[in-house]
């Protein structure tokens, strides 16, 4: 019985045969079995590529279970969310990385000095979030694992050298990532084809906008490009718009912070629980304790409450900077 695959798929087969990791194996089969036609003729096919992909995930699990890495691609997150930077050489990203975190990557005024990932803890406010300096993306070669680390991602930073055909810089980082599928999370509307694509969060960082003189290159910039893209001017120079960085990747992470308070005692505040917006009470109580979430007979909240210390349901949703009294 004839197959009939669409053409999109034999592509995807030749990058899956070319794929030298687990990840991009993986990832290419996901992709193949999204838009394999569902029939008999293709039912052989279908168990084939369900086999080989339960077999690469065992494998990886099992690499995972024995604490081995795969590549220096794969980083465990840390904190209240990861960020990776992308796009051009010589953007600034490692500059940025250095600036903003504890991390020491190599930073040098000619490209491509950065070959592996550079993990570094970024403070906000009273959380940590993980920037990850990376690798340029260019058109001649990627390491194919650059990619899987940005699909795995909560936020991509992709960052642009104002003084530098900002534009183009914009528009080849862009198209690099869709030849991969991933694309940004704002424009998932216009995505509604049979392609498996992975949508992320996108902000775009526009570097070396060192001082007000040049505040009309960055003005100039915002005018001429197509999308009305959400965008933060910083120098790592000097520092300068560094408190906009921050606030524009805590609220791109979409995350809001929780303070314990337990009965008749201070909350906590150098210390909140980091939750996803929209999170409950009940999901609280199973962040600082499973006892609490299995036991919890009320709970008492001072911030999105109609009035502080209110008693609320298990449904309640929490909003940054909320305090919380759990009791069992």
């Amino acid at each position: 019985m004839p197959t009939n695959l669409p053409p999109d798929y034999f592509k995807i087969e030749e990058e899956y045969r070319a794929a030298k990791t687990a990840g991009e194996k993986i990832a290419h089969l996901e992709d193949m079995l999204s838009i394999i036609p569902k029939h008999k003729g293709t039912d052989r096919l279908r168990g084939d590529l369900r086999r080989k992909l339960a077999k690469l995930k065992e494998a990886a699990q099992t690499r995972k279970k024995t604490g081995r890495q795969e590549s220096a691609f794969h980083i465990d997150k840390e904190g209240a969310g990861q960020a990776v930077l992308v796009g051009h050489a010589n953007v600034g990203k490692s500059s940025l990385v250095a600036a903003l975190t504890n991390a020491k990557p190599e930073v040098a005024p000619y490209p491509f000095t950065t070959w592996t990932p550079t993990p570094g803890m970024m403070k906000v406010e009273n959380v940590q979030v993980q920037l990850i300096d990376t690798p340029p993306l260019n058109g001649d070669y990627v390491e194919p694992e650059l990619f899987n680390l940005i699909r795995r991602a909560d936020l991509v930073l992709l960052v642009v050298d104002l003084q530098a055909y900002p534009i183009q810089q914009l528009e080849d980082t862009l198209a690099l990532l869709e030849e991969r599928r991933i694309l940004p999370r704002r424009l998932q509307d216009r995505y509604t084809g049979q392609l498996r694509a992975t949508f992320v969060p996108l902000l775009v960082v526009v570097n070396k906008n060192d001082d007000e003189g040049s505040d009309g290159d960055f003005d100039v910039f915002c005018e001429l490009i197509e999308e009305d893209w959400q965008m933060v001017s910083v120098s790592a120079k000097t520092g300068r718009h560094f408190d906009r960085l921050e606030r524009a990747v805590f609220e791109r992470l979409e995350i809001v912070r929780i303070y314990s308070k337990p009965p008749g005692k201070e909350p906590d505040f150098n210390s909140p629980f980091v939750m996803k917006e929209g999170g409950t009470v009940e999901e609280f109580a199973g962040k600082v304790h499973q006892d609490f979430l299995a036991n919890l007979k009320s709970a008492r909240v001072w911030g999105s409450a109609t009035h502080d210390g209110q008693m609320v349901g298990r449904d309640h949703v929490l909003q940054d900077g909320d305090v919380v009294e759990l009791r069992t």
